[in-house]
């Protein structure tokens, strides 16, 4: 679905993006992790198409983005591409509703399609009491969870999240890793995030490791054949019954006689 071929980026005289190549597949869960300045939130934005690279493509479904004309990359990432970000971004003059609709508005649909979508989405996201509530009136899990259901209101390919946890407490990060894995399983829906929080990486499909500008090969899982020792190097078996004590001593003194 997404090709992203040897993209360099530099800001001034610090080269943050170092020749990144990968691609992400259709129904994927695919978690970008590493330190801080590795260059994971330019990445995103790079294959978000919210910023240019230095060189480099990207290629969503084949059709190359870099270098399309302002206008019509906005088109075509507000109806391919949905966007969560750490702070919601909402719009804090507009209720729940109007948030969501937005970029449905944008694309062209009619206020009344638009708006019974959003309610339906906002619903079907445990937020039904909520859709004439502004932003301040709701809690940060009722925000974030508003602005996926912004993110989804013109059906994506692709959502791109950009540490969409790392403001919550424990329970609505949960309940924001809960809908991810609904959205992949119901809706075969792709999501590509950056995190720093484990447990959301946890339930990504594959783990992008990045340090330095660069993405980290896959860690090797290296399997450890275990063998019985030959006998003569085996220790004595010793009974610490048979010495009256708990037979360390035994133990210690044979070894050390062996060696």
């Amino acid at each position: 679905m997404l090709d992203i071929k040897n993209i360099h980026k530099s800001f001034g005289n610090l080269e943050v993006l170092k020749g990144i190549s990968l691609s992400i597949g259709k129904g994927e869960i695919a978690a970008i992790v590493g330190p801080s300045g590795a260059g994971k939130t330019t990445l995103l934005q790079i294959a978000g198409t919210l910023e240019k690279p230095d060189s480099g493509s990207v290629l969503f479904n084949g059709t190359e983005l870099i270098g399309m004309k302002d206008k019509k990359l906005s088109a075509f990432r507000n109806t391919n591409m949905g966007f969560v970000f750490q702070f919601h971004q909402l719009l804090p003059e507009f209720t729940a509703q109007e948030n969501v609709a937005l970029p449905a508005l944008i694309a062209g649909t009619s206020k009344k399609k638009a708006m019974e979508k959003a309610a339906d989405l906002l619903t079907q996201l445990g937020l039904g009491e909520r859709i004439h509530h502004k932003p301040a009136e709701m809690s940060g899990g009722e925000r974030q969870r508003t602005a996926i259901a912004r993110a989804l209101i013109n059906d994506p390919e692709i959502i791109f999240a950009d540490e969409p946890t790392g403001s919550l407490d424990s329970a609505n990060r949960q309940e924001i890793q809960d809908i991810f894995v609904d959205l992949r399983d119901r809706l075969g829906q792709t999501v590509v995030m950056v995190t720093h929080d484990s447990s959301l990486a946890a339930i990504a499909d594959r783990v992008i490791e990045m340090a330095d500008g660069k993405v980290l090969p896959p860690a090797i899982e290296v399997e450890l054949e275990v063998t019985d020792c030959p006998e003569e190097e085996s220790l004595p078996i010793v009974n610490p019954l048979d010495a009256g004590r708990d037979g360390s001593e035994d133990l210690v003194g044979d070894s050390v006689q062996q060696v």
